[in-house]
């Protein structure tokens, strides 16, 4: 009885849309998170008798099919901008609008991030709260007074003994062809991937770029209530499958208790 197998891969389905679902109700309070969706498809079907056969006296108006079952495709995330909260901090920075910050890895290689908590290390380099360094690399003077971040990116700091802001550097952003082709890192990082295309840089503010906004954090794009819906769809959905197993088992029992 193909009910069985074909009933698993719904509840195996069902069981990847929670363990989605769980992991955006996770990181509903992490900086820059963007939440996942997952795509299903219907599984290859039996054809028993083709629509269009010719029976002899005409042609089958409609097929006879049987599907197998359903199969997750992707898990892509969704990149709509989150709230932003106020936090007062300099280092802070939102994006408004598309681009990611650029961050260098120990091994070299450039990620990319939409969380712009940004702090410095022990040299002043901008560093991410994991201690990864912002590209293009700026260093904050230690006499620096007060730090200010245009929505164009550019750093300004005014130092010791001195009221005239002096330009650090400019905060370029990132963007992509297609973020959902971005692979994620954790850390709040992400990697390019053929599907996603190679990084396109520009200065915040230019055509296709967001802008920055200091002293504020963009918050995750989660929605607890949208979440908290699909969660309940996804256990019905379980429920329901484990009852075409529960119902096949019934009726391989009654064929078991056959007697002549």
């Amino acid at each position: 009885m193909n009910a069985l197998s074909i009933a698993s891969t719904g509840m195996s389905a069902q069981q990847l849309a929670v363990e989605t679902i769980a992991n955006n109700l996770a990181n509903m309070s992490t900086i820059g998170f963007k939440k996942s969706v997952n795509e299903f498809q219907d599984l290859m079907y039996q054809t028993v008798r083709a629509a269009g056969t010719s029976t002899g006296t005409g042609t089958l108006p409609v097929g006879l099919q049987i599907g197998t079952g359903v199969k997750p495709v992707s898990i892509h995330k969704i990149f709509a901008q989150g709230d932003f909260q106020h936090t007062q901090s300099p280092l802070d920075i939102a994006i408004q609008g598309d681009g990611f910050l650029q961050v260098t890895l120990p091994d070299g290689t450039t990620a990319y991030t939409r969380d712009g908590a940004l702090k410095t290390d022990s040299n002043g380099n901008l560093v991410t709260a994991d201690g990864y360094q912002i590209l293009p690399a700026m260093t904050v003077p230690n006499d620096a007074q007060t730090i200010s971040i245009s929505p164009q990116g550019v750093l300004s700091v005014v130092r010791a003994g001195s009221s005239t802001p002096v330009q650090i550097g400019t905060i370029d952003l990132a963007r992509f062809a297609n973020p959902a082709g971005l692979n994620s890192l954790g850390q709040n990082l992400f990697k390019p991937t053929l599907g996603s295309g190679d990084a396109l840089t520009g200065a915040p503010g230019a055509t296709g770029f967001g802008t920055l906004l200091q002293g504020s954090l963009e918050n995750s794009n989660v929605n607890i209530a949208e979440e908290m819906v699909n969660m309940i769809v996804a256990q019905r959905a379980y429920e329901v499958n484990s009852k075409a197993i529960q119902t096949s088992d019934d009726m391989l029992g009654v064929v078991n208790n056959l007697k002549r």
